[in-house]
């Protein structure tokens, strides 16, 4: 064999080695997808880790163990104590909870010898909750009418002046506010969609059909348009928002398939701003064209996920990135066969979420000042890690250092932005309130039922956020929106917004009951 020949020979083993090591990383590659995959759909979905294993890592202090996107807004700690603490009676019940007083007098008031039996006083012997069932009565409402006599001495016309009635909310229809307020309240607080709300209607007396209930939902929905617009200009006059965005499917939507996505966006005030409110807004599509329209008038800074279509608001708008998306990724990657194997990065990223917890309740100034000093080192050495990382690029750890990568400068501004949150978590909290519902109705018929949803989730987590009862608040709504002009002012308006609402004490009635 001449030496030509070796050369070649030696040249095709090389290739075949390297064409080997291209298939080695593309099946390891794929067997991460498919085992990322499976544990998506079959495994368990919390983002808990085990503290135990942190002892393995050096500079042990503290992590982040719990899954960032559970709890109370921007709680990321939940870790619950290894016995909790029973709550007392006083603790479970409302303390304006209206009370029923039953007394359960001895029936022949004589012993069992005959003789008369004197009161020395009474005991209490238990404490329970009652309930009382809906009912579902028929209002007739009557217009008293007058008519003056003296006036029809001098001129000899009829003057009637008839009761002034207040305004429906939907015109010669039998739906009124609180039948309406309940309805919203089961499909779009409690998740119950409307062919389930029927049957209940039913049985309380009214034979009513899901085409009905679908035309009072949206009718009423459009009466709070304008309430729902002046919510976002409130909105989009803030300083700091946050947002989102999740597909929803709307069926009979113009110059679209009946299986096409169409997607439900989400705007909120950050939550240290004083105003609290939750703006959703439909759109047929997710392109950056909606976004725009959607923030028109925003100028100022905005949290969201890494999704490119914010990119189309502008330079007036600054993009601040959220780390909980950046560790969920890192979290997935070090999630092998169910166990989960620390990385560096993560434990860096835990390190930075323990210190916000202790930081969640500081004012911005004083949370921005704590970040400049000790959140930006650990962000240094984070980022140091992500430069001199040389992993498989489409591997779960490399798609999430390429993620990270891709983010850098918005993440990086959190330090300068004490008004956010580390995460985007709290919008993704009122998403997923779409979302459970969606898995119950399943889709919107048409793009005016889901215009309706969108204005009725807006004001039931605007009310949430605010602290008031949604439910009371709508009630609240049904019965005053419709006694405003049909052109109301803008002051006239603000009344109504969520903010401004007083809630509606609990009354504690005492009903006295005298059982023999």
């Amino acid at each position: 064999m001449t030496s030509e020949q070796i050369n070649e020979l030696i040249r095709l083993v090389q290739e075949q080695a390297k064409i080997i090591a291209r298939q080695a990383k593309t099946i390891e590659e794929q067997a991460q997808s498919i085992e990322y995959l499976r544990r998506k759909l079959f495994g368990k979905q919390s983002e808990q880790i085990d503290s135990n294993q942190l002892s393995l890592l050096d500079e042990d202090d503290g992590v982040f163990t719990e899954p960032e996107q559970t709890g109370e807004e921007n709680q990321t700690d939940q870790v619950q104590p290894t016995k909790k603490r029973k709550r007392t009676r006083k603790e479970v019940l409302n303390r304006n909870l209206p009370v029923k007083i039953t007394f359960v007098d001895v029936e022949n008031k004589q012993c069992p010898h005959g003789h008369r039996l004197i009161s020395v006083g009474k005991r209490l012997v238990r404490e329970q909750l009652y309930f009382q069932p809906a009912k579902l009565f028929r209002e007739e409402i009557y217009a008293y009418t007058y008519k003056c006599v003296d006036c029809e001495g001098l001129d000899g016309l009829a003057h009637l002046i008839q009761a002034q009635v207040p305004s429906p909310v939907i015109p010669h229809s039998l739906g009124s506010a609180t039948v309406i307020a309940e309805i919203v309240h089961q499909k779009f607080e409690q998740g119950v969609p409307l062919y389930r709300q029927i049957k209940d209607w039913q049985r309380l007396g009214a034979d009513l059909t899901e085409t009905t209930l679908a035309n009072w939902m949206i009718r009423s929905g459009e009466l709070m348009t304008p309430l729902y617009e002046l919510i976002r200009e409130a909105l989009m006059a803030q300083h700091c928002l946050q947002g989102d965005e999740t597909p929803i499917q709307v069926l009979r939507e113009p110059g679209k398939k009946a299986s096409a996505k169409s997607y439900m966006w989400v705007a909120r005030s950050v939550r240290k701003s004083p105003i609290k409110a939750v703006l959703y807004a439909y759109g047929d599509t997710r392109s950056g064209n909606f976004a725009r329209n959607l923030y028109r008038g925003f100028n100022g800074s905005f949290q969201c996920d890494g999704y490119a279509g914010y990119n189309s608001l502008g330079n007036s708008v600054t993009r601040i990135g959220c780390f909980a998306h950046v560790r969920r990724k890192f979290y997935d990657a070090a999630n092998i066969k169910g166990k989960v194997q620390i990385s560096r990065p993560l434990k860096l990223l835990d390190k930075m979420f323990a210190l916000e917890r202790e930081w969640q309740h500081l004012s911005p100034r004083s949370r921005k000042r704590r970040r400049r000093g000790q959140l930006r080192g650990l962000l240094n050495k984070f980022w140091r890690w992500i430069d001199q990382a040389d992993e498989l690029p489409k591997s779960q750890l490399g798609k999430a250092i390429t993620y990270a990568q891709n983010q850098r400068a918005t993440l990086n501004k959190i330090i300068e932005h004490g008004e956010f949150d580390f995460s985007n978590n709290a919008a993704e909290r009122n998403m997923k309130s779409l979302v459970i519902g969606r898995k119950n109705w399943l889709f919107s018929t048409s793009p005016a039922g889901a215009e309706a949803t969108a204005i009725w989730m807006t004001l039931i987590e605007s009310a949430k956020a605010s602290g008031i009862n949604p439910r009371d608040y709508i009630l609240y709504l049904l019965e005053n929106i419709p006694q405003l002009p049909e052109f109301a002012k803008k002051s006239e308006l603000a009344v109504y917004l969520p903010w401004n609402f007083t809630q509606r004490p609990i009354g504690r009635d005492e009903l006295h009951v005298k059982v023999a």
